[in-house]
Order: structure tokens, then C-alpha cells, then sequence
């Protein structure tokens, strides 16, 4: 019950019923996304290896992007719904905002362990059977399509490897933001200065935008694609890094974060 209107109201279920959802969305969507980019992936890397790389990387950037702009979106559309329902006047209100919205990351770790789990499975299941019927007692070779299993087996791969895999980064992501959020709003400092409580979502908004800039140096020609893959890991990590800089001065001069029950008396950097 929120100590500021008295009105009872399932804030923390809904927040993970909403999690939930969203964590299926992005599963779905990774699973579009994927066969329709292996089927052509498959087929340009008989061709060329640079085109079929280009078309799985951006089949990735997709699923990438609608995660991320998802969670960004929907975890917004929420804390500023609860602030108008709850309309927090004290810290400890604050506190009991982003406490109810915690359960948005862990509605999609949920379903994420259900889909990574399940998917794996029944992957397993799938290709133990394949190669007993297939491989012992018919001879037939290592995922043929002759052995009808086989078709079971990439199922659950489709399922395990990328609806479970899209589903557990976004449940990382929002539970990560969640927990930036409940840990900042025990700071004073923090709560009177408006945009700094939102500084959790500014990290992940600067990530969408390193990420967008990164992109474009993965398709230079010549080198492997693990040189490109390395390329962009140490780019995006530099690039973000430097992004956030300006956006430190949302941040007070000092913060006084209390964590465990103990004062934290830190600075933005």
C-alpha cells in the first residue's frame, strides 16, 4: 500500500506481469528475426563470406535495438504511471516507487529461465532421439535431413539459443536498470535533483546511440570477421565511455548513496 493515497493497488504484480510480457515480445521477435537472417546468412556465406557476415550482424542489430528501445520504453511509460498513482512526497515513498518497479526486471528473468531452460530441454530431447533413431539405427549422418528429428532438434535450438537468449538480455538489462534505480533513490541528493534520478535510463539511452555509431565499422572490408567482432567491442566500449561523460553533470556534486544500511559518500565519477 503506497504511504501517500492510502489506495491499495498490485504495483509490484503488475510491474511483473509487464516484465513478463515483454520478455515473451522479445523472444518472439528474436525468433522472426532469426530464421528469416540464417535462412539468408546460409546462403550468401556459400557466396561470400563478408555478405553473409554483413546480413547476420544486422539481423542482430535488430533484435538489438528493439530490446533495448522496448525496455527503455516501457520501463519509462511505468515509473512515470506509478509517480502519477503513487505521487511520492518523501524519500521513502520514492524508494517504495522503484521498489514496485523492480518487479519489471524480475517478471522477465522469469521468463527467461522458463524459455532458455524449457528450449534446452527440449532441444536435448529432440537430439538424443535423432541419433538413436537416426544415427544407431539407421546409420543416417549427423543432423540429415532425412531424419525428421533433426527438424525437432533446431527447434529447440531456435528456442533455447535466441528466444531464450533475447529473453534473458532483456531481463538483464531491466533488472539492472531496476537495481540502479531502487539503490539511487535511497539518496537524498539524488531525489532533489529531478533528472538525476533518471540516470540509469541516460546510460542505456547513450548505449543505443555508441551502438548505432558502432555499427557502421563493422562492414569495412578486409580482415576476419573476428577482427571486425574485437574492432567492436574495444570501439563501442570507448565510444560509451566517452558518450557518458557529458551526461555526469545530471548527477549532484556528491551523492551519499546508503547501500546495506551503510553511507556511501561518493562523487558522479
Amino acid at each position: 500500500m503506497p504511504w501517500s493515497t492510502g489506495v491499495w493497488f498490485p504495483y509490484t504484480t503488475v510491474a511483473f506481469i509487464t516484465g513478463a510480457v515483454t520478455s515473451m515480445l522479445c523472444g518472439y521477435i528474436g525468433m522472426k528475426i532469426a530464421t528469416e537472417t540464417n535462412v539468408k546468412t546460409t546462403y550468401l556465406c556459400n557466396i561470400d563470406i563478408e555478405q553473409g557476415f554483413r546480413v547476420a550482424f544486422q539481423g542482430g542489430e535488430v533484435l538489438g535495438f528493439c530490446l533495448v528501445g522496448l525496455a527503455l520504453l516501457i520501463l519509462e511509460v511505468m515509473i512515470l504511471a506509478y509517480k502519477w498513482g503513487l505521487n511520492p512526497q518523501e524519500q521513502v515513498d520514492v524508494e517504495a516507487l522503484f521498489e514496485y518497479v523492480s518487479g519489471y526486471g524480475l517478471g522477465g528473468s522469469t521468463v527467461a529461465l522458463f524459455g532458455g531452460v524449457g528450449g534446452g530441454i527440449y532441444t536435448k530431447a529432440a537430439d538424443v532421439g535423432a541419433d538413436l533413431a537416426g544415427k544407431v539405427e539407421n546409420a543416417l549422418p549427423e543432423d540429415s535431413p532425412k531424419n525428421p528429428g533433426t527438424i525437432a532438434d533446431n527447434v529447440g535450438d531456435n528456442v533455447g539459443d535466441i528466444a531464450g537468449m533475447g529473453a534473458d538480455l532483456f531481463g538483464s538489462l531491466a533488472e539492472s536498470t531496476c537495481a540502479a534505480l531502487v539503490v539511487s533513490s535511497t539518496s537524498s541528493k539524488i531525489i532533489n535533483s529531478p533528472e538525476a534520478i533518471y540516470f540509469p535510463l541516460v546510460v542505456t539511452s547513450v548505449g543505443i546511440v555508441a551502438s548505432f555509431i558502432c555499427q557502421f565499422f563493422a562492414f569495412i572490408q578486409g580482415g576476419t570477421v573476428e577482427t571486425k567482432l574485437k574492432i567492436q567491442l574495444g570501439l563501442s566500449t570507448v565510444l560509451m565511455s566517452g558518450l557518458l561523460i557529458p551526461t555526469l553533470q545530471m548527477l549532484p556534486d556528491s551523492l551519499d548513496i546508503d547501500f546495506a544500511g551503510k553511507p556511501y559518500p561518493t562523487t558522479p565519477w
